[in-house]
């Protein structure tokens, strides 16, 4: 078997890639980074030159940035269904790549308290903050996942923007959105990779 490795940091959106891995099934080696030191090294910086995580080394082809390793890792490994056929795929690239760019985009400068001037809003790509919320809630306006009755990998990148955004208060906690992630917490993948990252932070933080 090819040999699959996982660059991460346990506080950081390697997370989401960690939770994509899982839903898997497949075997992977995890190498932990600090920020600011082995995160900036040329050793990983050869691999990702933004030098942050995560990124993952799948024999000879290096992927970085969340939603392209959701991507691959769906495309890499088929007998785990993450991806609807070909011909299906208009909802899943749709809302993937929504989630990286438009969502991702908006709830990053609400944080950061940057505002779109009036009149400005198509300058900005989104739009606006409560477009890509409107838009948001008729994703997951469904009985079940973004491309009907299959999770994919579309759920779990956008899922994970979701979770934090209802954990940290970024996204309003609407039914649907609520309704949502209490979907997504239920799955023995999601809950795997909590485990094991929460675990890793534990021991992060112990004094030393």
């Amino acid at each position: 078997m090819t040999s699959l490795t996982f660059y991460t940091n346990p506080m950081s959106r390697g997370q989401i890639a960690r939770w994509m891995l899982e839903e898997t099934g497949v075997p992977y080696d995890t190498v932990i980074l600090d920020y600011g030191t082995t995160m900036k090294a040329p050793d990983y910086l050869a691999i990702n030159p933004m030098g942050k995580v995560p990124a993952i080394r799948h024999g000879d082809t290096v992927v970085t940035e969340c939603a392209a390793i959701c991507a691959y890792l769906a495309d890499a490994f088929p007998a785990a269904n993450l991806a609807p056929p070909t011909d299906a795929r208009g909802a899943y690239y749709r809302w993937l790549f929504f989630a990286a760019g438009p969502l991702e985009a908006a709830i990053t400068n609400k944080a950061m308290g940057f505002v779109v001037p009036e009149g400005r809003e198509r300058s900005a790509g989104y739009g606006s903050l409560d477009d890509v919320l409107h838009a948001l809630e008729q994703a997951v306006s469904v009985p079940q996942w973004i491309c009907g009755n299959q999770f994919t990998a579309a759920d779990v990148y956008m899922g994970s923007q979701i979770d934090w955004g209802l954990a940290f208060g970024t996204i309003p906690a609407t039914p649907a959105l609520t309704a949502y992630a209490d979907r997504l917490r239920t799955r023995p993948a999601y809950q795997r990779q909590k485990a094991i990252d929460n675990a890793l932070i534990a021991e992060m933080q112990k004094p030393a």
